[in-house]
């Protein structure tokens, strides 16, 4: 026989003032995964900004450096580890050290990951599980090592991609793994629960970044010069996804779990809709 739940608790708001410092990660504690550059730069120094110790990881050695400097310069606590995000023994010895420093952690953002464009025959197997373990794996490694030191609670934000939510011609694997972190996010969020842990996931389209450089040649892409690119009409920011973030971090959020913010200037909401740069839609 299922078991009848208690009532809800009382909202958080009921002894709580909303104001501008409702935002604010005083004291907190983070870990952002893939934060030499990029999304993982901007959102592991605005979480510092916010009031956040923060704790990194990621391959370059030297970006990642320039990226705790940064962080202790706002007189935030850190520390880091240069390490491979599929390699899932770093990932605990990374959260080990976490925990010897901080103790608890209260805020996770799985931001690491990549890919690489190819036609879905031409990916042989192991650049198959290369792509599922650094999309996919690295978020579920992460997930097991930090929520038991969740325990007051918190943030979970994976980062996945416009490509998890409509076709990905060239990014197969890659569009596939991020809509799977999405789902996984949905299931989590219900048994994540009753930790106090919310998770979401932010979604952007292209954000101009370091890594991305490269990724398609003008021959991969199919070229409309008679359409705007997108919707809105100015570019996005590795800025815009950190605003995101400290969003879905903070108190302001509380209340959402289990969703998408799409940080991709209407790109998911327009569906095949394109802007004419001559003037009105077209299909």
């Amino acid at each position: 026989m299922p078991s009848i739940r208690s009532s809800p608790a009382p909202s958080f708001w009921e002894n709580q003032q909303l104001s501008p410092d409702s935002i604010l990660l005083s004291d907190r504690v983070a870990v952002v995964t893939g934060a030499a550059q990029g999304i993982g730069k901007a959102t592991a120094i605005a979480l510092a900004r916010f009031g956040a110790d923060v704790a990194v990881c990621d391959r370059d050695a030297e970006g990642l450096a320039d990226t705790v400097a940064q962080i202790e310069a706002l007189g935030r606590g850190s520390c880091s580890a240069v390490m491979d995000v599929r390699d899932e023994d770093a990932v605990q010895a990374f959260l080990a050290q976490v925990k010897a420093r901080f103790g608890t952690v209260h805020v996770l953002v799985n931001n690491a990951g990549g890919g690489f464009w190819s036609e879905f025959l031409a990916v042989n197997a192991k650049g198959e599980n290369a792509l599922v373990r650094e999309n996919f794996g690295s978020v579920t490694h992460f997930l097991r090592a930090t929520v038991p030191l969740m325990t007051e609670g918190g943030s979970i934000v994976n980062v996945t991609s416009v490509e998890g939510h409509r076709a990905g011609p060239g990014f197969a694997i890659y569009s596939a793994m991020k809509a799977a972190v999405a789902n996984l996010t949905k299931s989590l969020s219900m048994e994540f629960a009753s930790r106090m842990i919310r998770i979401n996931c932010i979604a952007p389209d292209m954000i101009p970044t370091p890594g991305d450089a490269g990724l398609m040649t003008d021959s991969d892409a199919v070229g409309l010069p008679e359409v705007e690119a997108k919707s809105w009409p100015e570019e996005g920011s590795s800025w815009d996804c950190a605003a995101a973030v400290i969003f879905l971090a903070s108190d302001l959020s509380r209340f959402i779990t289990g969703s998408t913010v799409h940080i991709d200037g209407g790109t998911e909401a327009a569906g095949g809709w394109k802007v004419m740069k001559k003037g009105g839609f077209s299909l």
